[in-house]
């Protein structure tokens, strides 16, 4: 295959797209380079992140960026039919679903016989089959201090009978975790089968075991073989193997030699039957289709934007929003990208994004009224439909509470102060619980008369700048001071999740098409994990314990409303927004689709050489 096109496609390009970036190309992106020999021998899906990622270990990882490398080399027991809406779950290296007692605490798996691990020096020439004691040993790994796993509250919240109680223990003793410890709750029953018990009743835990970067499967070989390089070298039984990493700059990712057959065998669209076509001709194929793929990480959105149109990139995930009027004026594809064929994909994601108070911090932090006024009166000076408007260009709806739509929970109906923007009511909130200015410098100070400053952590990307700048417009017409501190996310989520953040604005990602996530972020047991603010209120996690354990229905939802009314009363977070993404694609990919709680969509993609520029007939 010549790829050797693509230093010329900037030539193909036409319309007001290239138009309007031409001068700004120029200076800033130089030329590509020729194609090695291996991506023309190879197909190769190329695309961008906007952040950078930490680390490929399950036990370790809580972002989405480097949850979705993870996602294509581990294996979790269950999946998303990648095609299927609703969504639906259905095996990966199971024989069959799982048997789930009627009352929801016992789970029981079955693996397929015959799934290796890729190939890797920690086997000592040995091909590696996956067996039950694998999904044992990875969910055990979670309990393990020594990984710190951001994701443990998600086992202890359903406890896992036994587990919670040998990792207190040994942490009270100063021991290293037993993994060979036998525990009620987490049993190997056979080499293929595997049992989990729970304390609780969870009718939705069956999820989690969707999501291969949380409880996908290690082998204990390989940790026990690199130990604390293990983000470095994941090896898994999934579709791909990292081949190359430069840490916050290009992942690079190939078929794995060892991976199972599976033949593609999606169905028709009916929500995107423009693909109907291309599902058709994918029948019957060997997946993965393609040969590499390379992720680069782009964070300023300009380059990633003209990387694709420049034919650089096969796939854009998430048009920046910078440029969704030259994109997609009215949110339909700009007339010059349909003529070339580029394919367009809008969804919703089950997400939100918002800014989080540290509950520990002693100025924004604490429970006593003054406290809460303060933050109240922050959020109340956030002009949400500017930020839609200016900063994300439309691509977004305001938050009501911190559940997404898509998912279990979302109620469009529902309407909070969250999204209110009333800056007399918040200085009237301010002057009443004594938020003056008490030194006549003209800006407010606490009310034991000490200087107000509010730290807000912040990255070096264009969108964060453009939040930044509504912030600072925002406080000073309140009259607070609130200063920025610039860092790469990987460090803000590293200091993040230390507690030494007053104020970050992250977005959080659903996993599964359920509610109880977004409702994680207040949960106590959470704190430091994905309950970045540290709230803790004892009235809310009531509310959100009781709901994990009741069946989907109005009784469910009246108690995830009324866990919101507490979040918003209260005001640890400022939920901003439910993004609205765009993906684009080149005419030349095929298959491409977005379900939301897919990792690893490129397992179910090819390329068509023979669309590519540049190739004869």
């Amino acid at each position: 295959m010549n790829r050797s096109w693509r230093q010329a496609a900037a030539v193909l390009l036409s319309g007001v797209s290239l138009l309007a970036c031409s001068t700004v190309w120029a200076a800033d992106t130089a030329a590509p380079a020729p194609a090695s020999a291996e991506s023309k021998a190879a197909k190769v899906l190329r695309f961008a992140f906007r952040v950078a990622e930490t680390g490929f270990d399950p036990a370790q990882i809580s972002d989405a960026y480097s949850k979705s490398v993870a996602g294509g080399i581990f294996d979790a027991p269950l999946q998303f039919d990648y095609m299927a809406r609703p969504f639906k779950l259905k095996p990966a290296t199971l024989v069959a679903m799982p048997e789930v007692s009627a009352d929801f605490k016992t789970l029981t798996f079955e693996l397929k016989p015959g799934i290796y691990f890729s190939d890797d020096p920690a086997f000592k020439g040995v091909r590696r089959e996956l067996t039950a004691a694998d999904y044992v040993y990875s969910i055990k790994r979670h309990y393990d201090p020594q990984w710190k796993s951001p994701n443990l509250y998600l086992l202890e919240n359903v406890k896992i009978l036994g587990l919670s109680e040998l990792r207190r223990q040994l942490m009270k003793a100063n021991k290293p975790f037993d993994y060979d410890r036998p525990v009620e709750g987490l049993k190997v029953l056979d080499r293929y089968r595997f049992q989990v018990k729970l304390g609780v009743s969870d009718p939705r835990f069956i999820n989690q075991f969707s999501d291969a970067a949380f409880l996908g499967a290690v082998a204990r070989e390989v940790v026990e073989f690199y130990g604390d390089k293990i983000m470095e070298h994941p090896v898994g039984t999934n579709a791909w193997r990292l081949a190359e990493w430069r840490r916050s700059s290009r992942i690079v990712l190939e078929k794995s030699p060892s991976f199972r057959e599976e033949l593609y065998a999606e169905q028709a669209s009916t929500a995107e039957p423009h693909l109907n076509a291309q599902i058709a001709k994918l029948q019957g194929r060997r997946m993965p289709m393609i040969d590499r793929v390379e992720i680069s990480i782009i964070e300023e959105s300009q380059p990633r934007w003209l990387s694709f149109l420049n034919g650089e990139a096969d796939v854009l995930e998430e048009v920046p929003a910078d440029f969704a009027s030259v994109a997609m004026p009215n949110n339909k594809l700009a007339p010059n990208l349909a003529k070339r064929g580029v394919q367009m994909v809008r969804y919703p994601r089950a997400e939100v994004a918002f800014s989080y108070f540290n509950m520990k911090d002693p100025v924004v932090g604490g429970y006593t009224p003054e406290k809460v006024a303060l933050r109240r009166a922050i959020s109340l000076a956030v002009d949400l439909e500017k930020e839609v408007r200016l900063a994300r260009r439309g691509q977004a709806l305001p938050a009501q509470g911190p559940i997404a739509p898509g998912t279990f929970g979302y109620d469009p109906l529902f309407k909070t102060e969250m999204s209110e923007f009333d800056l007399s009511k918040a200085r009237a909130l301010l002057d009443l619980y004594g938020y003056l200015d008490r030194d006549g410098d003209g800006w407010r100070d606490l009310p034991n008369g000490e200087p107000l400053l509010i730290e807000y952590a912040t990255q070096p990307d264009s969108q964060s700048r453009q939040l930044i700048e509504l912030w600072h417009k925002s406080m000073e017409a309140l009259k607070i001071r609130m200063s920025f501190k610039s860092a790469k996310w990987p460090e803000n989520l590293k200091a993040a999740n230390a507690g030494k953040l007053m104020m970050w604005g992250v977005s959080w990602v659903a996993t599964a098409p359920d509610g109880d996530t977004f409702l994680a972020l207040g949960d106590g047991a959470a704190k430091g994990k994905a309950n970045k603010s540290h709230f803790d209120l004892p009235a809310f996690n009531a509310l959100y314990l009781q709901q994990k354990s009741m069946p989907d229905g109005p009784e469910r939802l009246a108690v995830m409303k009324e866990a919101q009314k507490l979040m918003v009363a209260y005001m640890p977070y400022k939920l901003h927004v439910h993004r609205i993404f765009t993906d684009m694609a080149q005419p030349w990919v095929l298959g491409y689709s977005r379900n939301i709680f897919v990792r690893d969509f490129w397992k179910y993609v090819d390329i068509d050489t023979d669309a590519l520029p540049g190739q004869q007939p």
